[in-house]
């Protein structure tokens, strides 16, 4: 524990502060509103702040030299239109930069879920970079988040910055040892301020690990699948002490933060205090001794506060940017994540028409992150051109992963994935995607119209779909819907309009969308698992003709289902225990044919 809170306290963001504002105006520029805002509203912020340090000085010096009563209320006037001018024009740009810093924030937002859409897909697999989206969404997740903020701490601090050397040149006449000790006092504040405030970013990743899980169980608590299990089992008691337990590490963390917090404001307290005595201890005996006029005091001590107050805000605002900036580059080091695939560029994949797709995994090891065995072992295979060839085994034995390292989601520790001899890590991973059309056991449903789910794009080739859904067995049922391809699905999105389809509907509906996507190489994942066996059995029909002239990949746990493959292999212990037809398996009387048995004595059990 002592080693991860070290690990914690010693983490540097990648980017500093000055890159981090860069990022921002970067981003700003497209939408300028932001940046001319900001400076209009720093001018007359600082001349708000100007005007009202002049203005009772100006008029009690006036009173003074005995002025006349129309000079007095000219005075007056001229300072109150003044502000009047300034305040109302700080008002417009207060009012109206929000929507325009909102759309910032939005543009950055979308760049992290871009990344999350479209990274290597064995990034999914990496905590790590998980826990960096987290802490990258965190930065941008609300108006008060460091994406927006920054610019109204920007703001404070070009304020504080030019105020700070107006009042400085005022100061100036008053004895320059008074500003050395302001100066260093303030000074020692901000250090102390920087040294608290870095505990936050340095156990960033203990809070999102907490975070984490008080997610998950409160994700689990209202979903409608979990739902079920939570009454029939009773684990009510069970999820509320687990849920307790992470509660109580939240507030153990939270009192830590806040007793770092407590210190914190402890000593800037003194601080301010030992400052602010010395200043006004200065200027009072300065005024005693007559070195002052009225006027002057005035002017001075309203100088030494607004002095104090600007190099306070200065040093406030500098410990602020550096929060918000350690937040920012969380975002720019999740969204500048290196790439394990190659997304861009490459060797051109062409398969122009007559070409064929050949696989190969040659001495593939392949393991997931802290697995204490591989999945697959120095294992080996080739898939020819437009065979069909099943994929079965009992759960665990890498079926599963084997279709994940063919189509290019995950690369194996050692070895290579071969398309026609070549090694896929040369190709653009997303130009190898465009070779598959697949269902996998966990298939998306879109909250979108049936159309649009199938043809995934919402300009959708009507006919085509209608034809893709009959070739799927389920023409028949989407056309009994009032709004047929136009009905939507989603209840989360559209509560009132949305039709909720069966396990079997939903598959034949992703076999629709395979088809529709019309692929050289068609992946089954388990695709008919939520079917009974005469729907099963329709469907396999179905595909023994729509594969033709294509490469077929099928996993199934029924071993009925490959009868009509070219080819089956049976995994195992992280290789290929047996290999061939499936009469030629049974024939040979080995595992296959001892599974298959079983699952026909199941079946005739049943019927009988």
């Amino acid at each position: 524990m002592i080693d991860i809170q070290k690990r914690e306290n010693d983490r540097r963001p990648v980017y500093g502060v000055f890159s981090n504002i860069l990022y921002m105006v970067r981003h700003a520029l497209e939408v300028p509103q932001v940046l001319w805002m900001l400076a209009v509203q720093v001018a007359a912020d600082v001349m708000i702040s100007v005007t009202t340090l002049y203005m009772a000085p100006a008029f009690l010096g006036r009173i003074e030299s005995h002025a006349s009563l129309r000079e007095l209320v000219a005075v007056i006037a001229g300072f109150s239109l003044a502000l009047v001018f300034l305040n109302a024009v700080s008002a417009y740009c207060r009012i109206n930069r929000d929507t325009a810093r909102i759309e910032v924030r939005c543009n950055i937002l979308r760049e992290i879920d871009r990344k999350k859409g479209t990274c290597s897909y064995s990034l999914l697999y990496d905590q790590a970079f998980q826990d960096k989206g987290l802490s990258a969404k965190y930065a941008v997740n609300n108006n008060a988040a460091p994406a927006e903020k920054i610019w109204q701490t920007l703001h404070q601090l070009l304020k504080n910055i030019i105020c700070f050397g107006i009042y400085l040149s005022l100061m100036a006449n008053v004895k320059p040892m008074l500003i050395a000790v302001t100066i260093g006092i303030t000074a020692a504040d901000f250090m102390v301020a920087r040294r608290f405030d870095r505990w936050d970013y340095g156990h960033q990743e203990e809070s999102v690990r907490i975070m984490r899980r008080d997610r998950y169980f409160y994700n689990s608590a209202k979903d409608p699948r979990l739902a079920k299990d939570i009454r029939i089992f009773g684990m009510q008691e069970w999820l509320w002490d687990i849920k307790e337990d992470v509660g109580r590490l939240r507030r153990n963390f939270l009192r830590r933060g806040g007793r770092n917090t407590l210190l914190k404001n402890g000593l800037e307290t003194l601080l301010d205090l030992l400052r602010n005595g010395i200043i006004y201890a200065y200027l009072l005996t300065v005024t005693l001794q007559g070195g002052l006029s009225a006027a002057q005091f005035l002017l001075y001590f309203t100088a030494a506060t607004g002095f104090t107050g600007q190099l306070i805000g200065i040093l406030s605002g500098m410990t602020e940017l550096n929060r918000q900036s350690m937040e920012l580059s969380n975002v720019r080091e999740f969204c500048e994540t290196e790439e394990p695939f190659l997304l861009e560029g490459g060797r051109e994949l062409s398969l122009g028409k007559g070409k064929t797709c050949e696989f190969e995994l040659r001495d593939v090891t392949f393991r997931y992150p802290n697995a204490e065995q591989p999945v697959l072992e120095h294992f080996s295979l080739r898939v020819s051109a437009g065979e069909k060839l099943a994929v079965v085994g009992l759960n665990g034995a890498g079926k599963t992963t084997l279709i994940k390292l063919l189509c290019g989601f995950l690369d194996p520790d050692s070895g290579q994935v071969l398309l026609n001899g070549v090694d896929i890590r040369e190709y653009n991973r997303q130009d190898y995607y465009k070779l598959f059309g697949a269902v996998f056991q966990e298939f998306s449903i879109l909250a979108a119209t049936i159309a649009e789910n199938v043809a995934q794009s919402d300009t959708p080739d009507m006919e085509r779909v209608k034809s893709c859904a009959e070739q799927a067995g389920i023409r028949e049922r989407i056309e009994r819907f009032p709004g047929q391809y136009e009905t939507k699905l989603g209840k989360s999105l559209y509560p009132e309009e949305a039709v909720e389809l069966s396990g079997g509907e939903t598959q034949r509906l992703m076999l629709a969308r395979m088809l529709y996507k019309d692929a050289p190489v068609m992946v089954l994942d388990e695709p008919t698992a939520a079917l009974d066996a005469l729907a099963e059995r329709d469907i396999y029909e179905r595909y023994n003709g729509l594969a033709r002239g294509k490469t077929a990949i099928y996993i199934s746990h029924r071993l009925a289902s490959t009868r009509f493959c070219d080819r089956v292999i049976l995994l195992g212990e992280g290789r290929i225990l047996e290999e061939g037809t499936h009469g030629e398996l049974m024939e040979r009387g080995g595992k296959y044919a001892e599974l298959f048995e079983i699952q026909s004595k199941y079946y005739a059990d049943t019927k009988q």
